[in-house]
């Protein structure tokens, strides 16, 4: 499992790619935050209110869910990094990890059904 964060200038933002993500099974969960942010941007000092996006994903959703990111980010260059976890609670791990397997099925499902529907 990895911890994906991201930040966005807006709440409305974060919480719209949010949930697009999760409706679309690339994470498990999703978390926002406002945090006060610090850094240099194109040679200036920034310090300015971003919201932090919190995904917990499954490491074979990675890719897809980074360009799902870039798809509804409004930043050039948006923070998108990724933690492993390495312990955590057995009983949020799995069902985290049960999310995946809902997701599999259901592709599985998805496409049975284009099959049959020749």
């Amino acid at each position: 499992m990895l911890i994906v964060h991201t930040t966005f200038a807006k709440r409305g933002e974060a919480e719209k790619a949010a949930a697009t993500i999760i409706k679309e099974r690339l994470a498990a969960c999703a978390s926002v935050f406002p945090v006060k942010s610090f850094f240099i941007w194109k040679g200036e000092f920034t310090a300015q209110r971003e919201f932090v996006l919190e995904l917990k994903i499954n490491d074979g959703s990675y890719q897809k869910a980074e360009k799902r990111i870039l798809s509804l980010h409004s930043y050039s260059l948006p923070q998108i990094i990724a933690f492993e976890v390495k312990r955590g609670s057995r009983e949020y791990l799995q069902w985290a990890q049960m999310d995946a397997k809902v997701k599999k099925h259901l592709k599985h499902l998805e496409a049975r059904r284009q099959i049959h529907a020749y």
